[in-house]
């Protein structure tokens, strides 16, 4: 990212003529990168949450069996 600062930092032109562009490449895939391990975190909690309710559900709905019978 330091490195695409520092390109940028160079003035429009420099930009315009595409000089900056690999640094852009390679930073967008290291943001991306970053982006799916978070993404794959987050669905894995979210999985982890879901299987918790669903217990605690299952439980309200025994709770509830056995006071009906």
């Amino acid at each position: 990212m330091t490195a695409l600062d520092e390109c940028h930092a160079r003035g429009f032109l420099w930009k315009a003529l595409g000089n900056c562009n690999d640094i852009k490449r390679e930073v967008n895939k290291c943001l991306g990168a970053e982006r799916y391990e978070r993404a794959k975190r987050n669905r894995e909690k979210a999985r982890e949450n879901r299987r918790r309710i669903e217990r605690i559900w299952a439980e309200e709905r025994e709770r509830e069996a056995g006071r009906i019978e």
